[in-house]
């Protein structure tokens, strides 16, 4: 599977063929061709770097230094591509935005929104412990009843409780592109996409690992 690294900047109303569609803007600079690896099994590996920075850390310097490229920001690596599909671009020395068609369907992934320590009834939409009669105090938006009796006397592995809502990495699959401005490395994308503004993501195209 190929793709590439943007960043997310908002979200807009596009009124297209008399719809009105809610869709997020991602920019994406060209993404510098870091390496392109064969591995044992006769697929190949292709690294991407994006955003070129004056520092890094000790072990991606290291990295960096092996390969003799400049510092990049954000990397990523694209495993198990046919090499159909990676011959085109092994003397290429960047990807952009004209991979992807007007229509084409993309699996879009980054790091979703923190919404710090949650209880139950906002994490996993529980209902809470009934009304606010026979003496309920202060238990309304409870989880109610955690262990189990006594056999076996403890709380079941994977029991939703409280705990850090969101802050972890996300995918949405099939998200439609609606437009695609090549001049100034825009991609407009049919409905929302995981994190903040300004956050990296990952769009991937569907179809490159088929047979």
């Amino acid at each position: 599977m190929i793709g590439i690294i943007g960043n997310k900047l908002r979200m807009i109303n596009l009124f297209k063929e008399n719809i009105l569609y809610p869709c997020t803007i991602i920019y994406s600079n060209p993404n510098k061709i870091l390496e392109i690896k064969k591995n044992n099994n006769n697929n190949y590996s292709l690294i991407l770097g994006y955003n070129i920075i004056k520092k890094v850390n000790k072990p991606l310097m290291g990295y960096f230094l092996k390969i003799k490229k400049k510092f990049y920001k954000k990397i990523i690596e694209f495993n198990k591509i046919k090499k159909k599909y990676i011959l085109k671009y092994i003397n290429k020395k960047y990807i952009n935005l004209n991979i992807f068609k007007i229509g084409e369907k993309v699996d879009i992934s980054g790091i979703s929104i923190g919404k710090g320590f949650q209880g139950v009834v906002k994490r996993y939409n529980f209902s809470g412990v009934g009304d606010k009669t026979h003496g309920q105090h202060n238990r309304l938006r409870t989880s109610g009843s955690i262990g189990a009796g006594t056999y076996p006397s403890k709380v079941i592995k994977g029991m939703k409780m409280s705990g850090r809502m969101g802050n972890k990495k996300v995918t949405i699959k099939n998200l439609k592109i609606l437009d695609i401005d090549l001049k100034n490395n825009f991609l407009i994308i049919k409905g929302s996409v995981p994190g903040n503004n300004k956050n990296f993501l990952i769009i991937k195209k569907k179809y490159e690992n088929k047979k």
